[in-house]
């Protein structure tokens, strides 16, 4: 049976787009082959939009290793541009459902997309380090000479751990020099470097608003760059918790095409 995809990138994270209507069930050992960079289509993750009742659609995200993930954020913003290309929604401003629940999505001239993150009431220090769960799991470690770190080996290590090699976790990396703020991640499910992680993103912009282990309250915009390009965060503290927060940053089309899965 072959089907259409389509194939999103948002600051070079990657993804196979598909439209539930049109495909069958499918197994997780299918959806890592497509994901394979050698023998299938390439990408970091697959989604698949479904119809909702309750919103304009809703976001299924598997990782690249074909197992059901969590909120990426960087793939909602492809999905939601993915949505308005396909005639699934009509305006430009659309609300879906993810795997942490409900958010909203703005697609401006520019091709910047604009997806709201769901409030963030807890981290834990661990260390000098912070883990903190942005729709998924992320251990934050700020460190010098990022350009030159080797991501594979660090993340490797913290990823399989005594601590986190059951469920896995996200290890970000990132650097702050002349104020402008570099990070670099190790995704799990991938199990590999990305190019940008959009949840990550959050949880690095969150662990810079932190004096002395305490959140600095009030308004805050925090750009930071990506091995595939520039993303913002903005958002709030206020009364415990950080709130109104948004991932900002482009999410263009790659191709398309039509996929055999017989």
């Amino acid at each position: 049976m072959k089907i259409n995809f389509s194939k999103y990138q948002g600051a070079g994270n990657d993804f196979v787009i598909v439209n539930k209507g049109i495909i069958p069930n499918l197994d997780y050992s299918v959806i890592k082959n497509i994901c394979n960079r050698h023998f299938g289509i390439g990408a970091d993750g697959f989604i698949v939009l479904c119809e909702n009742l309750t919103a304009d659609f809703e976001m299924v995200y598997y990782n690249a290793d074909g197992n059901i993930g969590s909120m990426c954020g960087n793939g909602a913003r492809c999905a939601a541009v993915f949505a308005f290309d396909q005639k699934i929604v009509s305006s430009n401003i659309m609300n879906f459902k993810s795997f942490d629940g409900a958010h909203t999505a703005k697609i401006f001239p520019d091709g910047a997309v604009k997806v709201s993150m769901n409030d963030v009431k807890t981290w834990k220090n661990s260390d000098n380090d912070i883990i903190i769960e942005t729709g998924s799991p992320h251990y934050i470690k700020r460190v010098s000479g990022l350009k030159d770190l080797d991501v594979l080996f660090e993340g490797r290590k913290i990823r399989y751990n005594e601590h986190f090699k059951e469920l896995g976790i996200n290890i970000n990396f990132f650097e702050i020099v002349s104020n402008e703020i570099n990070m670099r991640t190790y995704e799990r499910g991938v199990e590999n470097e990305t190019l940008a992680c959009g949840t990550g993103t959050v949880a690095v912009a969150i662990s810079t608003r932190f004096n002395n282990d305490t959140p600095i309250p009030g308004k805050f915009e925090v750009d930071i760059k990506a091995l595939g390009g520039d993303l913002k965060v903005t958002g709030e503290f206020s009364e415990g918790v950080f709130k109104n927060l948004y991932l900002i940053g482009p999410a263009k089309k790659v191709f398309e095409g039509s996929i055999d899965f017989a």
